[in-house]
């Protein structure tokens, strides 16, 4: 009987041990639960970009468009760097530039204020609806200011003319495929208006309409009263469309009328038009080509023929190559401009002739 005892308690004892042991480890490491995918505190990007140009006639005096006006020499372009901070519904950019290109982007600026490319902040209450407040890049035209999103790296005459940038308020509305932005802003291009002038506010708006993922239409307004009294209005229109894989086409439209102000009354309204096209080929993952022909036409003398003896107009015709490799771009470009009559472009001895051509190489790093 004390045998049957003694083999019950330790039968028991032993499930007991069995029951609170640890399982033995097997080398399984469970995971922890998903935890939701957060976005960065702090954007940042930017790029460095320096180029190298050579006039065919020997002269510095055949550049009438942006950023490259210089002959037989190597020059910078512009380091710029943009930090950017997006919330659920407020967001706040800062863009900055600096060198050459910057400086001529904000030319009626000084100091520091001319390294501000961008500089403003959004809300956007609901998806459909934002607002922007400050300084922001021009919705007018197709090629814009950093060269990294450019496919030619000379610009056309109708970025060279303007408008720039704003500084102001603005709405923007999406339904579908249809866009609508209206704002109010500075004169064209001032961040800070001249003391002793008045600040007239400029109107701003643009509709954008995208009927598939291979066609978008910008139609784009820009008016008002700049601080020296002259009246603007300028209307834009932009169409890209994309035919296969590897080839897309591009247009830019603008006409700008002025009303200038000759101290008593408006004098008659004088304007200044562009039209290009961008044929864009990629056959190689590495290599693109791009070849802008440009049209822009000032009857009137008051743009790229206001120190000539007449007006008139400008075909120009700029091929590009680009070069690829990871944020690298090299680009060599060759670019002809034409005139019917001598009397815009010059050679080295001053002599006017009908034409100008340039060949330059560029490099462009992005990030």
């Amino acid at each position: 009987m004390a045998a049957i005892f003694v083999l019950s308690i330790n039968n028991t004892i032993a499930q007991t041990a069995s029951i609170n042991l640890p399982k033995a480890d097997t080398g399984t490491i469970t995971p922890p639960p998903d935890e939701p995918k957060k976005d960065p505190f702090l954007i940042i990007s930017g790029s460095a970009d320096a180029y190298y140009k050579v006039d065919l006639a020997n002269t510095k005096a055949n550049g009438f468009t942006s950023f490259t006006q210089t002959h037989n020499s190597f020059a910078l372009g512009m380091a710029s760097v943009k930090f950017e901070h997006k919330g659920r519904k407020v967001s706040a950019v800062a863009d900055l530039g600096f060198g050459p290109r910057a400086k001529d982007f904000a030319y009626t600026d000084d100091g520091i204020i001319q390294a501000i490319k961008q500089l403003y902040v959004t809300y956007a209450p609901a998806g459909w609806l934002k607002f922007t407040f400050g300084t922001w890049a021009t919705h007018v035209g197709y090629e814009l200011l950093d060269p990294q999103l450019n496919r030619n790296y000379s610009m056309s005459y109708m970025f060279t003319n303007g408008p720039f940038s704003h500084t102001g308020l603005k709405a923007e509305l999406t339904k579908g495929k249809h866009g609508l932005m209206v704002g109010v802003s500075n004169a064209t291009d001032y961040r800070v208006i001249p003391d002793g002038q008045i600040n007239r506010k400029f109107f701003i708006a643009q509709y954008s309409f995208k009927p598939s993922d291979a066609v978008s239409i910008y139609l784009n307004y820009v008016g008002g009263q700049s601080p020296d009294t002259a009246k603007t209005n300028q209307v834009d229109a932009v169409v890209s469309a994309k035919i296969g894989k590897r080839f897309n086409i591009g247009y830019n439209g603008t006409i700008n009328s002025t009303k200038t102000w000759n101290g008593a009354k408006s004098n008659k309204a004088e304007s200044w038009w562009g039209s290009a096209l961008y044929f864009n080929y990629d056959p190689l993952a590495w290599l693109g080509l791009t070849l802008r022909t440009e049209l822009f036409g000032d009857e009137k003398q008051y743009k790229v023929f206001s120190g000539s003896s007449e007006g008139g107009n400008v075909f120009a015709a700029t091929l590009s190559a680009n070069l690829k490799a990871g944020g690298f771009i090299f680009i060599p470009e060759f670019r002809i401009d034409n005139t019917k009559k001598a009397i815009l472009f010059t050679n080295k001895n001053g002599v006017f002739k009908r034409s100008a051509s340039s060949f330059l190489f560029a490099a462009i790093y992005s990030f």
